[in-house]
């Protein structure tokens, strides 16, 4: 790592926007990724996510750490929130899950910057992943890097990316729910 860059944590969800935001990030930051993701089903998909994210953690030579896969627990989260749409309040607490879990693997790696690559989906609430990350990283005394990185063409730029390196891309979110989008 680089000293005289300030070090980053990562929360990745898919490999194909997990790459081209990470390739943003070192820029200016020393990036660790982070894989979390429990709401990702079935655990065929989760492991297949999990599986390109070890191959490009070691493509752009970037540490990469795992969270726990606990989706009974996230499914227990969420319950009465089957029906909400995308991007709804279902998705909301999808974002502080996962970003509250970046925030406490940060803390207990003594990283004080902390992101996700769910900006870079035109399907997810930059607005609203903002407000939770700001509240966490407080919570935390950390700091929150609110970039929505699907802006100036980041999300085909991701694409391009995810395209060029052959990564698998998915064609729903993640959970359950999110297959019938």
């Amino acid at each position: 790592m680089n000293a005289s860059k300030n070090k980053c944590l990562l929360h990745i969800c898919c490999v194909g926007c997990g790459a081209y935001v990470a390739e943003v990030l070192k820029e200016d930051h020393d990036v660790t990724l982070y894989f979390y993701n429990p709401s990702i089903w079935p655990v065929s998909e989760y492991e297949l996510r999990r599986r390109e994210a070890l191959n490009i953690s070691k493509d752009l030579d970037l540490p990469l750490l795992e969270g726990d896969y606990v989706h009974k627990a996230w499914l227990a989260k969420v319950k009465g929130l089957e029906q909400e749409p995308e991007k709804g309040r279902r998705c909301h607490v999808c974002y502080e899950d996962r970003l509250r879990a970046t925030a406490a693997k940060a803390t207990e790696l003594n990283i004080e910057y902390f992101t996700t690559t769910l900006t870079v989906s035109p399907h997810k609430d930059a607005a609203k992943i903002f407000e939770l990350g700001e509240k966490i990283a407080a919570e935390f005394g950390l700091k929150c890097i609110a970039r929505d990185f699907k802006k100036k063409d980041g999300f085909k730029k991701a694409c391009d990316l995810s395209h060029e390196l052959g990564l698998y891309r998915q064609d729903y979110c993640g959970c359950e729910y999110s297959m019938r989008n």
